[in-house]
């Protein structure tokens, strides 16, 4: 019978353990993502690509016109032959109003690529506005680092809190034992059973700060976070930066979007001037136009409204583009060099961040070292209080000031622990990796 009381004495919590729900950094990465109302714009940038594509691949097919006019002139050509004896010679005159509709259709023979150029630089631009919406989301990763590592932090300092209270507690069941033997007063078992409330009362700070930042990070990833859901504490990451050794050189490597969408940028201002060399080539068409008309275009000596047509090739030539190619070369340059400039200051701002976070991550460090030995000399010394206490050698104020020196020194410990953890993740954020 006892053994199955401890069994499940020992159990118990690991079955609590096991019926919380928990919530990983990388799950509200995924969830943030897809809840923001930026990321259907996703599709929308598909479905556009799509059309544009279909509708330039129609730009090959033969294509079909129609026009039609109707006009008024103010004089015509006539022609007069005098009378000559035996002939009968008569030239009709073309009325001065005039209509003509037709229809004509036309194929292109001489492409020279343009299509294929135009698709080229649809399928950029599409890539383009994926790209930039890929670095818009990205931006999410950081403001979410934020609120979850704030809310982990001060699940720290509550568990830290909830030691410092035991601790408190314990002393008061000593003090009160002292106080029925006579070897104590009520004013030290007061002071600590404020102090409980004091500590208690630090509580219901730490919770309401965690519930503001659970609201937050709820509203990111849709979904309510509750005191029964455990944010996980994540692991270390791989390319978390902050060499040990001070002076330990930094590795650069930056896999952000927003290089992509720079590249994009260098590409597309290529690829559209590849597209205004192609338009300064002349073009070759064959075409067809049939129709009616008054006068028949054809046929001139023909008034009345009649059928027409004819077929044949046309050459068109627009040399005016000549006139501004190097202009129109130089102002791609220009604006490719452009943006490598905004890519080389998007570089430059980044490894300052990377430089500086990878500092952080070092002093945090250093930091823990020292914690550790800090907490493990205050526990020691808030124990031998306690003993001391217990035994009435030592004052409820000086026991105190040691069970609060103990406690901030876990608190610190804590506090690094997740000031690095949140520097190794902003460091990964910052370098894309």
């Amino acid at each position: 019978m006892k053994k199955g009381l401890l069994l499940l004495v020992l159990l118990v919590p690991v079955l609590w353990g096991l019926g919380q729900e928990r919530l990983t950094l990388e799950e509200c990465y995924r969830l943030g993502e897809a809840n923001y109302p930026l990321t259907r714009q996703r599709a929308l940038i598909e479905r556009t690509r799509e059309y544009t594509l279909a509708n330039l691949a129609k730009g090959v097919y033969p294509q079909l016109a129609v026009s039609g006019l109707a006009t008024y002139q103010s004089d015509v050509t006539k022609i007069d032959i005098p009378p000559v004896a035996g002939m009968n010679i008569n030239i009709p005159t073309v009325p001065k109003d005039q209509y003509k509709l037709y229809g004509e259709v036309s194929q292109t023979l001489t492409d020279f690529g343009i299509n294929k150029q135009r698709r080229v630089i649809s399928r950029n631009d599409a890539e383009l506005q994926e790209a930039n919406l890929s670095a818009d989301l990205y931006a999410l990763k950081d403001r979410i680092n934020q609120l979850f590592f704030g809310a982990l932090l001060v699940d720290g300092q509550i568990e830290q809190n909830e030691l410092a209270a035991k601790d408190i507690g314990t002393g008061i069941k000593n003090v009160e034992a002292a106080v029925k033997n006579g070897t104590d007063f009520n004013s030290s078992l007061n002071k600590l059973r404020a102090e409980l409330l004091t500590t208690e009362q630090h509580s219901v700070e730490l919770r309401a700060t965690r519930s503001a930042y659970t609201d937050m990070l709820g509203l990111f990833i849709d979904r309510s976070i509750d005191t029964s859901i455990v944010l996980v504490k994540p692991e270390e990451p791989a390319s978390a930066g902050g060499a040990s050794a001070v002076g330990q050189p930094l590795t650069d490597s930056i896999r952000r979007p927003e290089l992509t969408a720079y590249d994009l940028q260098l590409q597309g201002y290529a690829e559209q001037l590849k597209l205004t060399k192609r338009n300064l080539y002349p073009s070759v068409s064959a075409f067809f136009q049939g129709g009616v008309g008054q006068p028949n275009p054809v046929n001139f000596l023909s008034t009345s409204i009649s059928g027409y047509y004819l077929t044949g090739l046309r050459l068109t030539w627009t040399i005016g583009n000549s006139y501004t190619y190097k202009k129109d070369k130089l102002i791609s340059q220009n604006n490719q060099e452009m943006v490598r400039n905004q890519r080389n200051t998007f570089l430059f701002n980044t490894r300052q961040t990377m430089h500086q976070e990878n500092a952080d991550i070092r002093k945090y460090r250093e930091l823990i070292r020292t914690d550790d030995a800090i907490v493990e000399l205050r526990e020691s010394v808030d124990k031998s209080s306690a003993a001391q206490l217990e035994n009435g050698v030592l004052s409820a104020n000086d026991y105190l000031l040691d069970v609060n020196a103990a406690s901030q020194a876990r608190q610190q410990r804590v506090v690094h622990a997740i000031q690095l953890l949140q520097a190794q993740y902003n460091y990964r954020t910052t370098s894309g990796n």
